[in-house]
């Protein structure tokens, strides 16, 4: 087996028990801080946003910072030195006394960050061109399958095991992440460049920052699509359930759903974006989300639902592997891992606004407009990927 191949299931299982260990609070966290003494609903419902939002903030702010580090010391490194701070971090969550030590502890977990964009670095500069839409596709599974089934497998740990063993079962699947990525993980770095370079001289060498700020937007409304339902799916299921039993249940597959889609069609699309062109993928993609949106603000039952979530998982599939790939192309190696630490940055910052985003819009205008606003933002973002990125690279021939 190629050396690219073996890293990519080893970054594939680490990428993938991070999305998890990044997402899976949020179905246990108002129980979880209620449980450190936490009473008053108003301060439950405060402190969850606080302690769910902090880490994707963090996170976005030092992606870019183990981005440059990967660049200077190796990606292997950066991974070890995540996984592990991650398994630890974790796990001593279930530790907490109170819901400051939780907090802090979600602080501390964004600034460990790192495994992503060190995973996506590796693979991008290991995998020859014939193969890196396959490669990154693949790659883009795990933690958008994690970030998406995290919140169910937190939800049924919590409710079988109990609320600490969420943090002690994760924290345990990140160590074995530490384990394989130690064992199987193979590297041989070297540097691109002697002399370093500050996160902004980097900026101003990279060569297409125009097309690049649109790959980095698209990746941002990506993620603020896949998140905007978060906090409105189960109230949703439950209005088109009639209340009925089993909610809880229902929702956490319906939004696993797109996650399984995912996993299924990303290879795929990659390995077409290798073939007629990760813009054309792009392209499409955006606009077949888009559009798939709206149809789910006139669902009439839970299973419709469903049904179209799985459709805008197979349509958003072709998005994270093909702007990696452009961004792979259009980026000097030198560079590599500092640029798609920003590109990490946005996903961060997208899954927090996507959040933000469909609790404020559920509250001011209701629950259907959350997918009006989506729609109309991953059609917008279309026009703009049509405007800068597929007119541009149509003209190239090996784009």
């Amino acid at each position: 087996m190629p050396i690219w191949k073996r890293n990519l299931f080893v970054c594939w299982f680490g990428m993938f028990v991070t999305g998890v260990g990044m997402s899976q609070l949020a179905p246990v966290l108002p129980l979880y801080i209620k449980h450190l003494g936490v009473d008053d609903p108003d301060a439950i419902a405060q402190y969850s946003g606080l302690a769910f939002g902090v880490t994707f903030v963090i996170s976005a702010i030092f992606s870019p910072i183990w981005g440059l580090a990967a660049d200077k010391y190796g990606r292997k490194p950066i991974l070890l030195r995540a996984s592990l701070g991650m398994a630890i971090v974790v796990f001593c969550m279930g530790f907490a006394h109170n819901v400051y030590e939780l907090v802090g502890l979600r602080l501390l977990q964004g600034v460990i960050t790192g495994y992503g964009t060190a995973c996506t670095t590796l693979i991008a500069t290991q995998t020859d061109k014939e193969h890196s839409g396959w490669a990154l596709g693949t790659l883009s599974t795990a933690n958008v399958s994690g970030s998406l089934l995290g919140p169910t497998i937190g939800g049924f740990i919590g409710e079988n095991f109990g609320l600490q063993n969420v943090f002690y079962i994760t924290g345990g699947f990140m160590m074995v992440a530490f384990v394989t990525t130690l064992l199987f993980v193979k590297e041989t770095f070297v540097r691109q460049s002697k002399k370093a370079q500050s996160i902004r001289e980097a900026w101003r060498a990279v060569p297409e920052k125009s097309l690049t700020l649109t790959l980095f937007a698209t990746f941002f409304v990506l993620t603020v699509a896949l998140y905007s339902v978060e906090p409105i799916l189960t109230v949703y299921v439950n209005h088109l359930s009639g209340g009925g039993s089993h909610v809880a249940l229902i929702a956490g597959i319906t939004f696993s759903a797109s996650g399984l889609a995912n996993i299924i069609a990303a290879p795929r699309l990659g390995k077409l974006s290798d073939k007629v062109g990760a813009h054309k993928v792009i392209l499409f993609a955006l606009a077949a989300a888009g559009l798939l949106f709206i149809p789910q603000a006139f669902a009439t039952s839970p299973w419709q639902l469903m049904a179209l979530r799985f459709l805008f998982g197979l349509a958003s599939a072709g998005l994270a592997p093909s702007v990696n790939v452009l961004v792979k192309k259009i980026t000097p190696p030198s560079l590599t891992g500092r640029v798609f630490g920003f590109n990490m940055s946005a996903m961060y910052l997208g899954a927090f606004g996507g959040a933000v985003l469909g609790g404020q819009a559920a509250a001011w205008f209701g629950i259907r407009y959350v997918f009006y606003l989506t729609s109309a933002l991953l059609l917008a973002n279309a026009v703009w990927v049509y405007v800068k990125v597929y007119r541009k690279l149509q003209r190239v021939p090996s784009a």
